[in-house]
């Protein structure tokens, strides 16, 4: 007979929230089936359990590290084939330094989530600090600190219910930032809490029934309590027009989001013979990208194919315009973006810190014959 125990209790939970996806998230009730993509469900799903068991089941904000969030092989929440993203949980009754470099990158910043601690879905993003707002020395290392008593610099407050401090690290260069499997070495992060906690107690019974259950509210946060297709009120930066783009906007403290980032995004239809032409015009910001991503806002393979492209890797007219293709196929032009095959997808554009008007990207679709080199 199986012994009764707290952890066992958690563990049978977590293997009926399981269940529950399979037949809910991944059947008709997210339409994963009529939409023809259940293998990315599935493989969403694998990635998410992956990320909440990295992430949730040892978090201690009294002891925190940071972890990445995605990587090349780990890919969820929207992730960035330019970005490297971290995060550690925090608390807001404690105060905390972080140490560390941001290899000179164009944009980094700490962002401060709310209400994760238990593994749930962000209520908001509460608070910012760039690389602009505090002190950088020359070869990119630096010293901030969360929380406490204010400081005249390099502090921002960690207000109630502050759970989590996340990582953005934006790199503009030809190769992606996170092609590098071994790219968070770029970006060593050190997080130490200011009153020495000492050591944690001993992991008992209760304690790892708690882990497991910050595992399965991670997952369930990112699958059964997500919006239904249709049901979600969508930001007005987001167009719901096939292979049309609505004007770049910043998304106020919309979830795991950027205060000062303006993101437009559309979704892509595109038969085997056709191929979507993108002009525009890269605005004067800190960093610009366009990646693709598919239903489950998971990045395409950048390791091994190009799926996005930023402004160091983009051929421009001589009058500063691009001209980006994406097709299933390469046509032998500058600036093309594989689609892999997949006739439904999502493109998404970044501009971080943007200075002025940002022209809207304009889509049209054409015979890829037609834009063959």
């Amino acid at each position: 007979m199986s012994q009764a125990s707290e952890s066992r209790t958690a563990f049978r939970e977590f293997l009926a929230l399981l269940h529950e996806v399979e037949e809910r998230y991944l059947g008709d009730e997210w339409g994963a089936e009529a939409f023809g993509d259940l293998p990315d469900g599935f493989r969403s799903v694998m990635h998410t359990i992956e990320g909440a068991c990295l992430l949730m089941f040892d978090s201690d904000p009294e002891r925190p590290i940071f972890r990445p969030i995605v990587t090349r092989t780990r890919k969820m929440l929207g992730d960035n084939p330019d970005a490297l993203y971290l995060t550690a949980p925090v608390r807001d009754d404690c105060s905390y330094r972080v140490s560390g470099t941001t290899d000179r990158s164009p944009y980094f910043s700490f962002t401060i989530e709310t209400n994760t601690a238990d593994g749930g879905y962000s209520g908001a993003t509460a608070g910012v600090l760039r690389h602009v707002d505090f002190d950088v020395a020359t070869d990119g290392t630096f010293e901030v600190f969360f929380g406490g008593e204010p400081r005249a610099r390099n502090w921002m407050a960690l207000p109630n219910g502050a759970s989590e401090l996340i990582v953005r690290c934006y790199f503009e260069e030809p190769e992606y930032a996170g092609k590098d499997p071994n790219a968070y070495a770029r970006i060593p992060l050190a997080i130490e809490n200011l009153a020495d906690p000492g050591p944690p107690a001993p992991w008992d019974d209760d304690s790892v029934a708690a882990g497991i259950r910050r595992v399965g509210n991670f997952v369930r946060g990112r699958t059964l309590e997500q919006a239904k297709p249709g049901e979600r009120e969508q930001p007005t930066w987001v167009s719901t027009t096939p292979n049309h783009f609505h004007a770049p906007e910043t998304p106020g403290d919309l979830a795991f989001s950027a205060f000062d980032a303006a993101y437009s995004m559309a979704p892509y239809l595109l038969a085997p013979d056709e191929a979507l032409v993108i002009t525009g015009r890269w605005p004067a910001c800190a960093f610009g990208n366009v990646s693709i991503w598919n239903r489950y806002l998971q990045t395409y393979d950048y390791a091994h194919r190009p799926s996005g492209r930023n402004r160091a890797n983009t051929t421009v007219e001589p009058d500063g315009t691009f001209r980006i293709v994406i097709a299933h196929e390469d046509p032998g032009v500058p600036n093309w973006i594989d689609a892999e095959g997949r006739p439904f997808g999502m493109v998404v554009w970044r501009f971080f810190l943007p200075e002025g008007e940002i022209e809207t990207p304009q889509a049209t679709l054409v015979p890829l014959a037609d834009v063959r080199g």
